[in-house]
């Protein structure tokens, strides 16, 4: 029962790293056009980046104790997508960054890279 409450921990931790987002903004930008126009769209549907800030957003409302192991589970794919979206790198010219969809993709993962943590 320890290793899942360490897993636990570790997980929250580095979701809490992953996403940089706070909820509120996060709500707010998924309701943005730039948000709604990035990610990969299954049968033109909604994409599923923006599905997922939907679920971050639900998790990051729920208290820590309330929290269940596919709650983890999920946290712990979000943060497997920020850090391989952010080793991925976005444009090589810095100033494209704000408007590029490689950090509105990020965002709607809940992780902006220009915030400064």
């Amino acid at each position: 029962m320890a290793d899942r409450a360490d897993d636990h921990a570790e997980t929250y931790a580095a979701f809490r790293e992953a996403v940089n987002m706070p909820p509120a903004k996060l709500e707010a930008f998924l309701e943005t056009d730039e948000s709604k126009s990035v990610g990969q769209k299954k049968d033109g549907g909604e994409a599923t980046g923006h599905r997922e800030g939907r679920r971050i957003v639900e998790l990051l409302r729920t208290k820590k104790a309330d929290l269940s192991d596919d709650d983890y589970a999920h946290m712990a794919k979000v943060v497997g997508y920020v850090r391989r979206h952010l080793k991925q790198g976005g444009p090589d010219d810095k100033a494209k960054v704000k408007d590029s969809a490689w950090r509105l993709s990020l965002m709607n993962w809940g992780h902006d890279p220009l915030k400064d943590n």
